[in-house]
């Protein structure tokens, strides 16, 4: 799992036929605090994030394996929106 941040969506209308109706976003991943430090990539949104929040993706053949994304041609999903993030006791993170 990694830390990334929903920097906007892809919008898709010829796709994999598994793949219609699944909400595509923008993603970069992005460290501790919330600094974005990766390239942008698509991921598939199964917990209905927005632009700007910071979530988790997990990503390769883990991808597949969320109930929503079983079998299906996936590599990066969105699986959950975080709410903080807290290191050696410091929290680096507070969702406004």
């Amino acid at each position: 799992m990694r830390i990334a941040r929903v920097v906007g969506s892809a919008v898709s209308t010829v796709k994999e036929a598994s793949l219609v109706g699944h909400k595509l976003l923008l993603v970069r991943e992005a460290d501790h605090t919330g600094e974005m430090t990766g390239p942008v990539q698509v991921a598939v949104d199964v917990v209905g994030a927005g632009t700007g929040e910071l979530v988790i993706i997990s990503e390769g053949s883990a991808a597949r394996q969320a109930r929503t994304t079983s079998d299906q041609p996936v590599d990066a999903i969105i699986m959950g929106i975080l709410d903080s993030l807290e290191v050696d006791g410091t929290v680096t993170f507070w969702k406004s």
